[in-house]
């Protein structure tokens, strides 16, 4: 697995300097890993990616997967955290919901009566 460089990208390029392969390119003006140069340090002196580990925002630098269901698990529990960050959007959710229920009910019993 290779890693890949997100929106989150900040452009310092220090991860770029750390590379061990130089796997890690200026592409339009963006930074971009070469998924061949990519070894995700390993066979090197390191015990982590420096990409990853040099990183300042921690998610400018994230592993790709190439199994479906885990990059599917993984957008699901990063969409899950971040909604769990707001703890009463489930509640206003609800209510909402309720309320659009209730409106569509009335509107149902008006029409049959």
């Amino acid at each position: 697995m290779v890693y890949q460089i997100t929106s989150e990208c900040i452009s310092c390029k220090l991860c770029q300097s750390v590379c061990p392969t130089g796997a890690i390119k200026m592409v339009d003006n963006r930074l971009w890993i070469d998924p061949d140069l990519c070894t995700n340090c390993v066979d090197s002196i390191y015990t982590v990616p420096q990409c990853k580990a040099s990183c300042p925002t921690g998610n400018g630098c994230v592993k790709v997967t190439t199994d479906y269901w885990e990059n599917w698990f993984n957008t699901y529990n990063r969409l899950v955290a971040k909604l769990n960050k707001k703890p009463d959007y489930w509640e206003n959710w609800y209510k909402l919901y309720s309320q659009k229920f209730s409106e569509q009910l009335q509107k149902h019993q008006q029409q049959m009566a």
